[in-house]
């Protein structure tokens, strides 16, 4: 993608020149052209400190077995109320990913071959996505596609997970060179 001048990008921990190309697979911040986001000098009328994804498991204990003791997301904080329960469970740096149904279809091709996941998909950067993907269908997560290599080089395998959640286990790989 090409930035408009003026727009200041960065790509990885480096800065873009202006008028160059990022790489589809960089992050870029700012406002990028075509971008509906606010202008530098514009601040949102609300911040957001923390992003926390909240499901409803039908099997808690096994939501929880599975997502706290083989994913590793520690235990920030548990609570209870007359007859249920909630935990949170820290899952490092949150990111919000916003796809139209094209490119989340094109996401799917990419790692499963088909279109499978529904409008919510849950993604989990690990060090190893194919000791990640065996440790969880080891602890009961359906595999649905083995990890493969992305076009944004990464490893990613897609899975059926506790309370319902479809995750995709992914390994970033970095610059590979092409």
């Amino acid at each position: 993608m090409t930035r408009a001048e003026g727009d200041e990008a960065v790509a990885g921990n480096e800065t873009v020149p202006e008028n160059e190309t990022v790489p589809e697979n960089k992050t870029m911040t700012g406002n990028e052209a075509g971008d509906a986001g606010p202008a530098d000098a514009e601040r949102p009328a609300v911040a957001v400190r923390q992003l926390r994804l909240v499901v409803t498991a039908e099997d808690y204990e096994a939501a929880l077995a599975f997502y706290r003791d083989v994913l590793g997301l520690p235990q920030r904080a548990a609570y209870s109320s007359p007859g249920g329960r909630v935990t949170i469970l820290e899952a490092g740096r949150a990111t919000l990913e916003l796809a139209d149904p094209p490119h989340a279809a094109y996401i799917d091709e990419v790692e499963v071959g088909r279109r499978v996941a529904g409008h919510v998909r849950v993604a989990f950067e690990v060090d190893d996505a194919e000791g990640a993907t065996e440790a969880a269908r080891a602890a009961g997560a359906q595999v649905v596609a083995r990890p493969v290599l992305t076009p944004w080089s990464s490893r990613n395998a897609r899975l059926e997970g506790p309370a319902g959640l479809q995750l995709t286990l992914f390994q970033e790989l970095g610059d590979t060179g092409d």
